[in-house]
């Protein structure tokens, strides 16, 4: 009777260890994303406000175009680490490859579309006639970097599976480091203002996609795994991606109508709410970073026929997820009075703020669970149902957030409707994970 709860005490410290390895170095390598952009616009900062304006207006057309890409990544680490999990390292970094020469084609589309566009993307946003030269300068420099950054997404996917993201973080920051110093060096020293940071970013992003790829070129010689393209490979990698692809476009559209509704409210809830999404996306960028280490070491188990490790990694993940977003959620309450005024003077703005920010709080256990189990799902392989699920979770969204402003509701009222959004996604996810359906074992998902 004794040893059933030592051997669950040792699983769980080995799943502890496990987790542990996997996350720390994710969650440096996503915080260095953020970093680049605010790097960016200290630097941008200091040439005047034009340009600042126009860079506010490229910068988030460029993440939201590269952004929609994000399951080049996820896709290809469920893929990889049910190769490795089967014990077929070769197949895997094949996969890995498919996913990689997929995000070159996909980059160089981009590319080709921001060039001739950039002038009209830029003209439906509204720019000022003194910001629209910078932000078009700024978009059309920088989508030459738009290759780079989605062969960076999938190589990342790719060590990822192989149960490496120690290599992501050190790339990523080698990457920060670079773009400071190129910008730095470019906007100011050879005077090319904000085409200058164009520029240096858009030569760190393919740095990073050079160091990535001859860590996976060397790795493909080593278990003799072919470089060249396979369109039956890059085709599957594309239909895997699909579903993925309609979960984050949602996801988005949740983020688009939050802060339209914001918007709506007046310009003190709009200012608060930017605030109040900053610091949540902050937080998903924690609680990510454990549902990276799911998809790797669910996919591996699943890959080897382990669907009991599986189960038992997942039961452990979710206890991560509740008690790391305990702590944030406690972080974020002690931090408030500091916190504010980093942001604003305002008295109007912190009056709708702060009880934004505890709604926030409140929610981040919740918030907790559903990063941990769709990372579980993804690892899974499970897209179609994370795509049917999130289209679910923007139904019932939607019409809650539109109900803010037909009530007269606040900023306040608005972020129990994301927190009720929140809700439904656990549910769903909840649901999905207590069916077992999701346990799928093989190299490949049937």
């Amino acid at each position: 009777m004794t040893q059933a709860p030592a051997r669950r005490r040792r699983s769980a410290r080995h799943h502890d260890r496990e987790i542990l390895a996997l996350a720390v170095p994710a969650f440096g390598a996503l915080v260095a994303e953020p970093l680049f952009v605010m790097a960016d616009s200290a630097i941008v900062g200091h040439l005047g406000t034009p340009e600042l304006a126009g860079f506010g207006i490229a910068a988030p057309l460029l993440t939201s175009a590269v952004g929609i890409f994000v399951f080049l990544a996820y896709a290809t680490t469920s893929g990889v680490a049910r190769r490795v999990g089967a014990g077929d390292t070769r197949a895997a970094i094949r996969q890995g490859l498919d996913g990689i020469w997929l995000a070159l084609i996909l980059g160089a589309a981009v590319a080709a579309a921001a060039l001739p566009t950039a002038p009209a993307l830029v003209d439906v946003f509204g720019a000022s006639p003194a910001a629209t030269p910078h932000a078009v300068d700024y978009l059309r420099i920088s989508s030459l970097g738009v290759p780079a950054m989605l062969v960076v997404m999938a190589a990342t996917g790719v060590l990822r599976g192989l149960q490496d993201t120690r290599t992501p973080l050190y790339v990523a920051v080698g990457g920060f480091a670079a773009n400071g110093a190129l910008n730095l060096g470019l906007v100011y020293g050879a005077g090319l203002g904000i085409a200058g940071s164009a520029w240096g970013t858009v030569i760190a992003q393919w740095a990073m996609a050079a160091v990535y790829l001859a860590v996976v070129v060397r790795g493909a010689r080593r278990y003799d795994a072919s470089l060249r393209p396979d369109a039956a490979g890059i085709r599957a990698c594309a239909q895997v991606g699909v579903p993925l692809l309609v979960r984050t476009l949602s996801l988005r559209a949740v983020m688009l109508i939050a802060t339209a509704v914001a918007a709506r409210l007046g310009d003190t809830d709009i200012a608060a709410h930017q605030i109040v999404l900053t610091l949540w996306s902050l937080l998903a960028y924690a609680l990510d970073a454990i549902a990276i280490a799911g998809q790797a070491i669910i996919g591996r188990c699943l890959g080897a026929d382990d669907a009991e490790g599986a189960r038992a990694a997942c039961r452990r993940m979710v206890q991560w997820g509740i008690a790391s977003g305990v702590v944030l959620g406690l972080l974020v309450i002690a931090a408030r009075p500091a916190f504010t005024p980093l942001f604003t003077s305002d008295p109007a703005v912190r009056d709708a703020l702060l009880p934004a920010l505890l709604v926030v709080a409140v929610g981040q256990p919740v918030a907790g669970v559903v990063f941990v189990l769709d990372g579980v799902l993804m690892g899974a392989g499970d897209g179609p149902y994370l795509a049917w699920a999130m289209l679910a979770v923007l139904a019932v969204f939607a019409p809650a957030a539109v109900l803010v402003v037909g009530l007269g509701g606040g900023l306040t009222a608005l972020w129990w409707a994301m927190t009720l959004m929140m809700t439904a996604r656990l549910a769903t996810l909840w649901l999905r994970a207590r069916s077992g359906r999701w346990l799928v074992t093989g190299a490949v998902r049937a």
